[in-house]
């Protein structure tokens, strides 16, 4: 009898482990759904799950309602007619979602932020409740989308490359329709040469061929060094035929210099000589001996014969005011 007593005993202890190794699976089965469902769990000023701004924005938008047509072309006549702000930003917050899937799609094939692609859709989305007519008959979401995808395809275009690289309409095709055309002509069995894609984008081959270049390159620093043990850089290494910065500066010191110490050797001279100083020497439309004889009643000799005194005049001012100068 004590055996029966103990064996019952021993399984009375175990059927109560049991159940109590599943209450407290049970528990924790709730408490990790529980903080995966959470955001944030405030904690001594710290997060149990990361902050998630995509979450948190998509979140938000989805509180806003979405609009039947008669609602988008009421709130399109009383931004209209009356510039209501009210109503604009119902209509803008109301097509937050569309931005965000429009984004997403871009996002796919370009690599980018999406946070910032959506950024950039919002401010699209903004120009087309500026713009949208309510009277010709076109659902709000679909000229929207236009706008949209004009403000994201111009980030995409110019973040691309530290380099803008789409400054022309056939360079702006090229970017966003290269690649795609590239793929297109490969799953056709067709190699994607440079001669056939010119002729179907509508560009000359060396458009294509410099497109292809950017697409597949990378930007280079022209200050980046040759070799991790030498001084000598990319830069050094290309031919400039344009005057260089310090030879730009130093001519423009020099001048500014006989400028000023001519403006001291005008004070010098008698009034004559000083017509004469800035009329026939030091001007760039300078009169001739005749015009100037006339007017002092002089011979184109005598005019000649000034002119000469005034230079070597000059000269020896200048040799005297710029030493350094007149010896180069």
């Amino acid at each position: 009898m004590a055996d029966d007593q103990r064996d019952m005993l021993r399984h009375d202890i175990a059927l109560k482990d049991k159940v109590g190794i599943r209450v407290r699976e049970a528990e924790q089965s709730d408490t990790t759904r529980k903080l995966k469902e959470a955001v944030t769990v405030p904690r001594g000023g710290e997060t149990l799950v990361p902050y998630d701004p995509l979450q948190q924005y998509l979140s938000e938008i989805r509180r806003n309602p979405l609009l039947s047509r008669k609602q988008e072309i009421e709130l399109g006549r009383r931004i209209q007619k009356e510039g209501d702000q009210d109503a604009a930003y119902i209509l803008a917050t109301s097509n937050l979602r569309l931005v965000v899937k429009i984004a997403i799609e871009f996002q796919r094939t370009w690599m980018q932020n999406l946070m910032d692609l959506i950024q950039e859709g919002n401010i699209g989305l903004m120009h087309a409740v500026q713009k949208f007519n309510p009277y010709k008959n076109v659902k709000f979401s679909y000229y929207a989308s236009f706008w949209i995808k004009a403000y994201i395809l111009k980030f995409i275009m110019d973040n691309w490359r530290l380099v803008k690289i789409g400054t022309t309409q056939g360079q702006r095709k090229l970017f966003f329709k290269l690649r795609k055309e590239k793929q297109k002509l490969t799953e056709q069995g067709f190699m994607p040469e440079t001669k056939i894609l010119s002729r179907r984008l509508g560009v000359s081959e060396q458009e294509v061929l410099d497109m292809d270049q950017r697409l597949n390159g990378w930007d280079l620093s022209l200050d980046e060094p040759l070799k991790d043990d030498s001084d000598a850089k990319r830069g050094d290494l290309l031919s400039s035929d344009s005057e260089s910065i310090e030879n730009q500066v130093a001519r423009r010191e020099v001048k500014s210099l006989v400028r000023e110490k001519a403006s001291d050797f005008k004070k010098q001279l008698p009034e004559r000589e000083l017509d004469i100083f800035e009329n026939r020497i030091f001007t760039d439309s300078p009169l001739t001996l005749h015009e100037i004889g006339e007017i002092y009643q002089l011979s184109r000799e005598r005019v000649r014969q000034l002119e000469k005194n005034i230079i070597k005049k000059m000269r020896t001012f200048f040799e005297k005011e710029m030493p350094n100068f007149c010896q180069l």
